[in-house]
């Protein structure tokens, strides 16, 4: 066993421990506990949790890889500024306003704000966001595993079911959260330690943020020889286009993904929640802040041997090479030798002495590109399942809370128990926990590339409902289901229609419409489903007086009776 593997399993098994240990000492017994945490979480452990639920493997692990790899420096900024512009969205234009309506989740707050059809419909979406989201997740702990525990993808991926399935059935929202903040330690520091020793290895300057400023200069120089583009280039035509939808769906999916906002509802007030977005956006710039240096550390790294002509022979690459994670490919595309030039595609496409990185591999790899020691290597691996199994956990508690709570509680069985609620919540967890990890076995993308996607099903079905539900008191509930469905069944039929085919899944493989790249048609689903609510609403029962009133006090300061009565559950006309 490699001195990699064994500090890995070190950090793996210690880590793993330490989230049982949390879940175990927070286990619930009630459904405040287990759907929002009794709402009595500190604002400071709830913006680690929030930033830990943020921060997926599509963040954690694929997003230097985007930007140095699949966009080529500039132009992957869009997932940059989408999923933090969108953040700053979602804190600002909804989540105060969510948290004092009083709900356990978005489909309850959409039940609650329009009428049972829409729940349903919400709830039917929540569940196709979240087990999109999800697939990405175990996709990203299949590639950890298989990298540095040589083990199958399939073995990876059942591990990480196995772990999240405890931790989150046994303690709910409470067990999460607590966990989250664990593992949000665990992510930034692995995370850190390595970008910072990479830094000053290559800088002398220990901030990355400072000193990836310092290569910049020879990384443009290194692209140029081995015939790349400008690595800081800007993009014009139909790339212009698609960076603008890309960025565009990240930011507006953002403010309508369900674990995030079910977050807000953990806090122990409307104040805490604004001072838990504060703490969260503070523990999401360290990480956010870092990945573009992470991608051109490593980007520098790998062009140096590749121009020297010695890439194939670098430890890692015959490591990485052996997990299935790089492809060297001849001029047919079928696999072959690495000659002495070291070529190197990062677009993906078929050609001559090609290397074929995968995304996924950037930040996992980047310790042992950049010649660091094993310990810090199998801290990285560590970070990457932590940040992968945070968002795993957040998500699956949406689907199991939606089922539970929205579907059983709420329409089949009025007078359930808590005992019966959390019977159901937990069935209802360990089944999606089980689909979610079969679909990340073979997922139709790399991590981050499935997470894009569920950013784009989440901005063409919630955003528009929840932000007309707040700020147009007489959005209906008709509009608000037909805007719901347009949006989001739209949405699916063009990943269907575009995305490759060349996976068990159903794709088409077609080619975009107007070169619209899948990833970005979100926006567009988006606006669908506005212009439908808007129209629809105009035709159709207008919601009680009532409950134009507390759509109308919801937005003001202050805790009014009407709102005081609705948060505690009291039914109004």
């Amino acid at each position: 066993m490699s001195d990699i593997q064994i500090w890995t399993l070190v950090f793996v098994g210690v880590t793993f421990a330490l989230y049982i240990y949390v879940a175990y000492a927070s286990r619930v017994s009630d459904t405040s506990g287990f759907y929002v945490a009794g709402g009595g979480i500190p604002a400071p452990a709830n913006g680690a949790a929030i930033a830990a639920d943020w921060m997926s493997a599509a963040s954690f692990i694929s997003m230097a890889g985007l930007i140095a790899l699949a966009y080529n420096g500039y132009s992957g900024s869009a997932y940059l500024m989408g999923w933090t512009g969108g953040y700053v969205l979602l804190a600002m234009l909804l989540a105060p306003y969510l948290r004092k309506f009083g709900k356990y989740t978005v489909p309850d707050f959409v039940g609650d704000r329009y009428n049972e059809t829409a729940r349903l419909i919400a709830v039917i979406c929540a569940i196709v966001v979240s087990l999109t989201y999800v697939v990405g997740q175990m996709a990203g702990v299949g590639v950890v595993f298989s990298r540095f525990l040589e083990v199958d993808t399939t073995v990876g991926v059942l591990i990480g079911m196995a772990i999240v399935f405890f931790y989150a059935v046994l303690g709910g929202m409470k067990g999460i959260t607590w966990t989250q903040v664990c593992q949000y330690t665990v992510l930034i520091i692995a995370y850190l330690i390595p970008a910072v020793a990479i830094s000053t290895k290559l800088t002398d300057i220990p901030l990355p943020q400072v000193g990836w400023g310092q290569i910049l200069d020879e990384l443009q120089g290194l692209q140029a020889d081995l015939g790349f583009g400008d690595y800081t280039a800007a993009l014009t035509g139909s790339g212009q286009m698609n960076m603008f939808l890309l960025t565009a769906t990240l930011m507006f999916g953002t403010a309508g993904l369900p674990h995030v906002i079910v977050r807000f509802y953990t806090a122990k007030n409307v104040r805490a929640a604004r001072y838990s977005a504060l703490w969260a956006l503070f523990f999401i710039a360290l990480l956010y802040t870092t990945a573009p240096t992470v991608a051109a550390f490593s980007k520098f790294n790998i062009l140096s041997a590749s121009s020297d002509g010695n890439l194939a022979d670098q430890s890692w690459f015959d490591t990485w090479a052996s997990a299935g994670l790089i492809t060297n490919l001849d001029a047919t595309g079928a696999p072959t030798d690495l000659n002495g030039n070291g070529a190197i595609d990062f677009q993906g496409a078929a050609g001559s002495n090609e290397v074929l990185i995968n995304n996924d591999i950037l930040v996992l790899a980047s310790p042992e590109i950049g010649g660091l020691p094993a310990p810090i290597v199998g801290l990285v691996a560590a970070g990457g399942l932590a940040a992968a199994l945070s968002t795993a956990s957040g998500l699956l508690l949406v689907i199991s809370s939606s089922v539970a709570n929205d579907v059983y509680h709420k329409r089949i069985n009025k007078a359930a128990s808590e005992k019966q609620q959390l019977l159901v919540a937990r069935i209802s967890m360990g089944v999606a926990v089980v689909v979610a990890g079969w679909l990340g076995i073979d997922p139709p993308g790399f991590a981050g590339q499935v997470v894009a996607l569920a950013f784009g099903l989440g901005a063409a079905s919630f955003f528009p409902i929840l932000v007309l539900g707040i700020f147009w008191k007489k959005c209906t509930a008709a509009g608000a289901a037909a805007g719901m469905a347009a949006g989001i069944v739209v949405t699916m039929a063009y990943f269907v229609w575009t995305l490759p085919s060349d996976s068990a899944w159903f794709f088409l493989g077609k080619d975009p419409i107007l070169d619209i790249a899948p990833v970005g048609f979100g926006f567009i689903g988006m606006l669908l489903n506005f212009v439908v609510t808007i129209v629809v609403s105009q035709f159709t029962r207008k919601p009680s007086e009532t409950m134009q009133h507390l759509v109308e006090e919801v937005r003001y300061p202050g805790r009014t009776d009407l709102v005081a009565r609705h948060a505690e559950g009291e039914p109004l006309a």
